[in-house]
């Protein structure tokens, strides 16, 4: 098994944000990211403190949503740059880490 460097990136959003399509197809159709992945939260709250949640009796439309994607770090800082250009997000996050591939 070998591994690679990369770079791994995090855009939170709220469900319903309709540019999380757009970004999707910025980073696979001109960025050709390796990989990436929308996941879904049960719970969360960002910077005005509100607490968006799911339960029973409330189904909120505004669950948090986070958008990963991965590859080489000049590639993740250039498509970083290509959403911010287009798309204005406002909490983006990126950290170092390791590809294992088989």
């Amino acid at each position: 098994m070998s591994s690679k460097p990369i770079t791994v990136a995090r855009i939170y959003l709220l469900e319903g944000d309709s540019r999380i399509e757009k970004a999707l197809n910025i980073l696979r159709d001109r960025q050709h990211i390796m990989g990436a992945t929308v996941l879904r939260g049960i719970e969360g709250m960002g910077a005005s403190r509100e607490i968006h949640t799911s339960s029973l009796v409330d189904l909120s439309l505004e669950l948090p949503l986070i958008l990963e994607f991965y590859d080489e770090q000049d590639r993740v800082m250039q498509a970083i740059a290509a959403l911010q250009a287009e798309l204005h997000f406002d909490h983006i996050v990126s950290w170092p880490g390791l590809a294992h591939l088989g």
